[in-house]
């Protein structure tokens, strides 16, 4: 519990206000209702050459009241996949060993996005800032406002690197069976987060997501973690996503005025 308080108290510091996003600008193509709002069960919609169009500013649905979590009251509401990806998972984690002794055994204030380092993979997704999908036929990009960060899939049929370069965000190629854009990642760092509460990532790992826009509004992302190093068999979970219109992104660099650390707990 003290993690969890300490991971919400920091995600309400780091999370900046609605707000503070790019004032009201009309966000092109909306369908709208007979009333004239915007229509978010209409139909997903579609790119020229007719795959299902993912573009847009999205955010982390199924967010919970502030007081819900550890009594802490705030404007900002708490996502709790930001907390735990698995959350929901029937069972909890099947971990290897090391990975369960390292989950009892870590500090309070360990969590890399606790002191401004990129959280990397499939907890971009999950983080509490705008994301913007620029989609076209050979390439995917996943804009982040936290720490200017991006992420590239390539739809143009390249293989993944057989030894690549660790990095933060990993190495991602995608394909379309049907209306599902199925992307594979591996190349991710060692040292790896992929919630607040320290489930691991390691740099063996490979990563499956499964893009489907259900709706206009809506877009499910079916998220599996094979990784034998840190897990004994791979874990599936879903996260969703809602489209947010009329704004846009902006910076918001962690280490510009940073004053969050200082306030950690110290063990």
């Amino acid at each position: 519990m003290r993690l969890l308080g300490a991971a919400v108290a920091v995600w309400l510091l780091m999370a900046p206000p609605l707000p503070g996003q790019w004032l009201k600008y009309p966000t092109a193509g909306v369908p709208r209702t007979p009333d004239g709002k915007p229509d978010l069960m209409a139909p997903a919609p579609r790119t020229a050459d007719g795959k299902p169009d993912l573009s847009g500013m999205w955010d982390m649905a199924h967010k919970l009241p502030c007081d819900d979590i550890n009594r802490v009251c705030t404007d900002n509401p708490i996502n709790l996949q930001f907390t735990n990806l698995a959350a929901g998972v029937r069972d909890g984690l099947p971990y290897q060993r090391w990975a369960r002794d390292r989950m009892k055994n870590k500090g309070v204030n360990t969590d890399p996005y606790l002191h401004c380092i990129a959280p990397g993979g499939p907890r971009m997704l999950t983080l509490p800032f705008m994301k913007k999908i620029v989609q076209t036929p050979a390439l995917m990009v996943i804009l982040n406002e936290y720490n200017a960060n991006y992420r590239q899939i390539f739809l143009d049929g390249r293989p993944l690197p057989e030894d690549p370069q660790p990095s933060w965000n990993g190495y991602s190629t995608g394909h379309w069976e049907g209306d599902t854009l199925v992307v594979e990642s591996n190349g991710f760092r060692e040292d790896q987060w992929l919630d607040a509460a320290g489930n691991p990532l390691s740099s063996t790992g490979r990563v499956i997501e499964r893009f489907r826009r259900t709706s206009f509004g809506t877009m499910e992302i079916e998220v599996t973690i094979n990784d034998a190093k840190a897990y004994t068999r791979p874990w599936t979970t879903k996260i969703e996503q809602v489209i947010v219109l009329d704004t846009d992104m902006l910076d918001s660099i962690c280490l510009e005025n940073e004053k969050d650390i200082e306030h950690l707990p110290k063990n």
